[in-house]
């Protein structure tokens, strides 16, 4: 079967403006195989060679006294680079991180990050299809899902990217259509084709006593959340 390896990422910013200035302070990123977390993680603070404006500060709490002994970006480029190559990236408000991403990596003459990722999933506009006219920012969908987020009494990135990948991980295990007549099963997202083995004999592992009750578990949580019966209730 082919790994699917996926990263989600979130950054924290001097500001809104890539290209007026403002700068990466933090960035962390969660690494997914084949939907798994596998605790490889890569987190850094990053002193942004400038000053950090008071309304910045109020959100994710870092300072200056407390960023200027930490790495430039220049320190750390290769780290992410290597981190992230060829993986798809997982990001809400991906317009936002890329554009920091892609402004760090130019500024040091370098290709753009977006250019050395497989692709982008943008849980934001995911979210906005899957709920219309809601909000759609990240505490919301930790409510939505039950995601436990009462410990974030500030933005981190490290913080925010394992929260966003509880999140992702809910948003994208339901089954929206089952087509059964042609056999095929389509999830809500499309990046997870289940590729089967073809060979003859297969080994068939049953499931313990413990696996029986944590599936039970997981379709009582599914149907407790859906807006129609699941099928197999019917």
């Amino acid at each position: 079967m082919k790994l699917t390896r996926q990263i989600i990422l979130d950054t924290e910013t001097t500001g809104l403006h890539p290209n007026n200035g403002d700068r990466l302070v933090e960035i962390g990123c969660i690494e997914l195989v084949n939907r798994r977390l596998t605790g490889n993680n890569l987190h850094f603070y990053i002193n942004p060679e400038r000053d950090m404006p008071e309304a910045a500060a109020a959100i994710h709490g870092l300072r200056e006294d407390f960023l200027k002994d930490k790495p430039v970006f220049a320190d750390v480029v290769n780290d992410i680079a290597s981190f992230s190559q060829g993986a798809e990236v997982i990001i809400h408000n991906a317009a936002f991180d890329l554009g920091f991403l892609d402004m760090e990596f130019k500024r040091l003459g370098l290709d753009p990050f977006s250019s050395i990722v497989a692709g982008v999933i943008d849980t934001l506009t995911d979210a906005q299809k899957m709920f219309p006219g809601k909000r759609n920012r990240l505490d919301d969908l930790c409510n939505r899902f039950d995601v436990k987020n009462d410990h974030r009494t500030l933005h981190g990135a490290l913080l925010d990217a394992k929260l966003l990948a509880e999140v992702f991980l809910c948003m994208t295990r339901g089954q929206n259509d089952l087509m059964m007549d042609a056999g095929v099963e389509t999830s809500y997202h499309s990046s997870f084709d289940l590729q089967l083995p073809l060979a003859a004999d297969l080994m068939i592992i049953n499931a313990s006593p413990e696996e029986e009750a944590l599936h039970r578990e997981l379709m009582q949580d599914i149907a407790k959340k859906a807006k129609h019966t699941p099928t197999w209730l019917h």
